[in-house]
């Protein structure tokens, strides 16, 4: 079974950062890409930021420039660095992975999801 759990939100002030960790765990034999989406209260679900096994990243542009993603092969994770947040940036934030297990295939895992506020 895969688990994928993320952590790091908060409240911080705007202008603030955060960085969000994402460890997955279980029976994967291959990742292929992985990713950070965002969820405003009223809103869809929203990619913030992927990126693939070769390390390929790609960014909405409302976070260019602000946000970075990074992952950790040796460790199975993957992160999301986020710098001069916004107000407009508060939203539950989520990791999903797209992985290859012998039990299920190919497949899309999601988080629970991590909570960010930002206060104006």
């Amino acid at each position: 079974q895969v688990q994928v759990v993320e952590s790091g939100g908060g409240l911080v002030q705007a202008g603030g950062s955060l960085r969000l960790s994402c460890a997955i765990s279980g029976t994967i034999s291959v990742i292929n890409s992985m990713g950070w989406y965002r969820q405003a209260p009223g809103k869809q679900r929203e990619l913030v930021a992927s990126i693939t096994a070769g390390g390929s990243t790609n960014y909405a542009d409302f976070v260019k420039g602000r946000f970075t993603i990074s992952r950790d092969n040796a460790r199975v994770a993957v992160y999301l660095q986020m710098n001069s947040l916004k107000p407009e940036d508060t939203a539950v934030y989520y990791c999903q992975i797209r992985a290859y297990s012998d039990d299920a295939g190919w497949d899309d895992y999601w988080g629970q999801g991590t909570q960010v506020t930002v206060s104006s």
